[in-house]
């Protein structure tokens, strides 16, 4: 990783702490990115397994995922490590 790259890890945290807190989800990933065109972003994976009864938790997912189907269609490389192998996705 080239020097001066900000790394930001558990995305899923930063967007549920915006759905609890009732803020534009998409709004802020956006100015996320202009405000961090080079960063390095981590993410754990929630979309696994059934889908959550609770209907907050149902939001958050769904936010994660269009947050990362938006950082992603604006990156220049994404990784999906599973099991600690690596798959370039893009």
């Amino acid at each position: 990783m080239p020097v001066g790259k900000r790394v930001f890890y558990e995305i899923d945290k930063w967007v549920l702490a915006l759905v609890k807190s009732d803020v534009d989800v998409p709004a802020s990933v956006s100015r996320f990115i202009e405000a961090n065109p080079a960063a390095v972003v981590i993410c754990n994976d929630i979309s696994c397994g059934v889908v959550p009864v609770d209907p907050l938790m149902r939001k958050w997912r769904e936010a994660v995922g269009r947050s990362l189907a938006k950082l992603s269609s604006i990156s220049g490389e994404v990784i999906r490590v599973f099991c600690a192998i690596p798959t370039r996705i893009k």
